[in-house]
C-alpha cells in the first residue's frame, strides 16, 4: 500500500529503498537461515535490517561479531531476566555488559550462529529486542522509580508497558524516517531528560470540571548529534487515556512528513524545526482530535538521573539503594552477584537508569545494613562520591564503527587524577562520547567530551571537541562548544585546569551551570588555549 510519503516525489536515501523492499521486522524470519549459514550469507542490506532487532555490526565490521541491545521499557529487570543476560554474556559475549543512557542492556563479541539461540533464551524471561534499533519507537525511556517514588506525581509503570506493546513490532510504524524517542515520567525532577527525546511527556495537572486531575504535559522535537535542539512545548494537557492516540499522533506525522532523503537531516526535529510548533501541532490535533489546554506544569528541577544511596519507598518499610557502575561497564560476573542480592535482600527487583547505573528495590528497612556490608556493595559504593560516578561514555572506538575515539577507557585514568587534585561540594557530570552521534549526550554535562579524529606527523590521533555547562532543570540550555581540541593524553590535566578555575572562583554553593553563565566562556577558554589545540579530521 502507497504511504502518504511515498507521494510527495522525494529522492529517497539508499536506506529507504531497501526498506521498500523489505521491511525491518521481517529480518527477524532469517535469522535462523543464517545461524546455520553464518556470517557471510548475510546480504548488506539485511546486515542493515538486523537493526530493527538490536544488533550492530560490532568495529571492526570484517571480523563478523555484532553488539546487541535488549530493551527495558522503563528500566524495569528483575532477578531472573537479569541471570539470563548474564548467562548469555558468559556464554557468547566474554562476559561483558554495557548499561546505556536509555536504561537498555548490550552485548558484544555476538556471532550469528549463536542469535537463535540467544533470542530463545531472552524471550523465554520476557525480554525483547525488538525495535531497540533501526527506524521505529525505540525503549522506552521512563522514571526509574515508577512505582517506588514517595515524591513521584503520577506512577507511569504500567503506561510504559502499555505503549510499549503498542509500538512494538507494530508495521504501522516500523519504516520512520530514522529513529524515534520516546520518554515517560512521573518524576518532579525530570528524570526522563524530557527536551532531548523525539516526543516526551512530563507531570502536570490541571482543573477539569471543579476537580484537579493529574495528566502529562508534551514536547516535541528534541535530539542532540550534529544539530542538537531542546524538544519545544506544545499546548496541551494529556490525560493517561489519551497517551496512545497522542504518541501515535506524533509517531505518524513524522513517519508522512519526516525528511527521507538525507539520513543525518532524518530526525523529527528537523520537521518541528522546519514547520514551527504551532503548525505542528495543528496537524496533530487533525489525528488525535481536540486536546485539552496546559495546565500546571509540576517539574520542579533536574536531578541528573542520579539516586545514589538508601532511600526511603512510597511502600511503608521499604526502600531503594543506587548503586554506580562506572560508565555504565559491568561483568558477567558482578551481575551474577547482583542478581542473588536482589533475590536475598529483597523480591529480584532492579531497574536502570539513563546515567547507565543500578538500583535495588524493594529492600525491608530490617535488611538494608547486612545488604550494605555485601563485598559488592564495597566495590558498588551507593555513597560512592568520586568523578567516575558522575561520568557517562559510550562504547566508543572499542565497539563502535562510528567512533573516533575510546571513551571508557578514559574514565579511570581522569577520574583518578580529579580525585587527587581537585575537590568540590557538589558532583560534577561529565560525559565522552566517541563521535557526534552524541550517544553519551555531553551537550547536556556540565563537561562533555566528544571524539574528533586529528592528524599530527601524517598520522591519526584522537582527539576530543569540549561541551560545558549543558543541563535540563528548569532554565533548560545546551552545552556550549569551546574552540580547539584537545589531545586524549592530556584530557586528565585539561579538565583538572577547567575544574580548578570553577573550584578557585565559584562562590559558596554556586553550580557548575550557574557558574558558566555568571564568569562566561572566556575564562573557560583560555584555560584551555594553554594547551596544544588542533583542528579535527573529517569523520570518513
Amino acid at each position: 500500500m502507497e504511504q502518504i510519503w511515498m507521494k510527495n516525489g522525494t529522492t529517497l536515501s539508499n536506506v529507504e529503498l531497501l526498506k521498500l523492499e523489505k521491511d525491518g521486522l521481517d529480518v527477524i524470519k532469517d535469522i535462523d537461515r543464517y545461524g546455520q549459514l553464518g556470517f557471510s550469507a548475510i546480504t548488506s542490506d539485511d546486515i542493515e535490517r538486523l537493526k530493527w532487532f538490536g544488533l550492530y555490526q560490532q568495529s571492526p565490521k570484517a571480523e563478523g561479531y555484532f553488539m546487541m541491545r535488549i530493551k527495558l521499557p522503563g528500566g524495569v529487570l528483575t532477578a531472573t531476566q537479569l541471570r539470563v543476560i548474564t548467562s548469555i554474556s558468559k556464554a557468547y559475549g566474554r562476559g561483558i555488559v554495557d548499561i546505556t543512557t536509555r536504561q537498555a542492556i548490550q552485548f558484544h563479541w555476538l556471532q550469528v550462529e549463536n542469535l537463535p539461540a540467544i533470542f530463545d533464551r531472552l524471550a523465554a524471561v520476557g525480554l525483547s529486542t525488538a525495535g531497540a534499533a533501526g527506524d521505529c519507537p525505540r525503549n522506552i525511556l521512563g522514571h526509574p522509580l515508577a512505582g517506588i517514588d514517595a515524591d513521584e506525581v503520577i506512577d507511569t509503570s504500567d503506561l510504559i508497558q502499555t505503549v510499549n506493546r503498542f509500538f512494538e513490532k507494530n508495521p504501522e510504524f516500523s519504516n520512520l524516517p530514522r529513529k524515534f524517542k520516546i520518554s515517560i515520567s512521573g518524576s518532579r525532577y525530570n528524570t526522563g531528560h524530557a527536551q532531548i527525546n523525539d516526543v516526551a511527556l512530563t507531570p502536570a495537572s490541571r482543573e477539569i470540571n471543579g476537580t484537579t486531575v493529574i495528566g502529562f504535559h508534551i514536547v516535541v522535537g528534541g535530539g542532540l548529534s550534529r544539530s542538537p535542539q531542546l524538544a519545544q512545548s506544545i499546548d496541551a494537557f494529556i490525560l493517561p487515556e489519551e497517551v496512545i492516540k497522542v504518541l501515535a499522533g506524533v509517531a505518524t506525522i513524522f513517519r508522512d512528513h519526516g525528511y527521507r532523503e538525507k539520513r543525518n537531516h532524518a530526525r523529527l526535529k528537523f520537521l518541528v524545526a522546519d514547520w514551527g510548533i504551532q503548525k505542528f501541532t495543528v496537524e496533530l490535533f487533525k489525528i488525535t482530535g481536540p486536546l485539552l489546554t496546559r495546565g500546571t506544569d509540576l517539574t520542579v528541577g533536574w536531578n541528573g538521573g542520579y539516586f545514589y544511596g538508601v532511600h526511603k519507598q512510597k511502600q511503608l518499610g521499604l526502600n531503594y539503594i543506587g548503586l554506580p557502575v562506572a560508565a555504565g561497564r559491568s561483568t558477567a560476573e558482578d551481575l551474577i552477584e547482583l542478581a542473588n542480592l536482589a533475590d536475598r535482600y529483597g523480591d529480584g527487583a532492579i531497574r536502570t537508569s539513563n546515567t547507565q547505573n543500578l538500583i535495588l528495590a524493594n529492600i525491608a528497612d530490617d535488611k538494608v545494613e547486612a545488604l550494605l556490608q555485601e563485598r559488592l556493595l564495597q566495590r558498588l559504593n551507593p555513597f560512592e562520591k568520586s568523578f567516575s560516578a558522575y561520568s557517562l561514555a559510550c562504547v566508543g572506538k572499542e565497539f563502535c564503527p562510528f567512533a573516533l575515539a575510546q571513551t571508557k577507557a578514559y574514565i579511570g585514568p581522569v577520574s583518578q587524577y580529579l580525585d587527587q587534585h581537585i575537590v568540590l561540594d557538589q558532583p560534577i557530570r561529565i560525559s565522552l562520547s566517541g563521535c557526534p552521534h552524541s550517544c553519551a549526550q555531553p551537550q547536556i554535562a556540565d563537561i562533555g567530551l566528544q571524539g574528533a579524529g586529528a592528524k599530527v606527523d601524517g598520522a591519526v590521533v584522537e582527539a576530543f571537541e569540549l561541551w560545558i555547562g549543558g543541563f535540563l532543570g528548569l532554565d533548560k540550555v545546551l552545552g556550549s562548544k569551546l574552540q580547539g581540541h584537545i589531545f586524549a593524553k592530556d584530557l586528565p590535566v585539561v579538565l583538572g585546569e577547567l575544574l580548578g578555575f570553577y573550584a578557585e572562583n565559584k562562590e559558596i554553593a554556586e553550580t557548575f551551570t550557574d557558574f558558566v553563565k555568571r564568569v562566561g566562556l572566556q575564562g573557560f577558554q583560555k584555560k584551555l588555549d594553554q594547551f596544544s589545540f588542533i583542528e579535527s579530521t573529517p569523520n570518513e
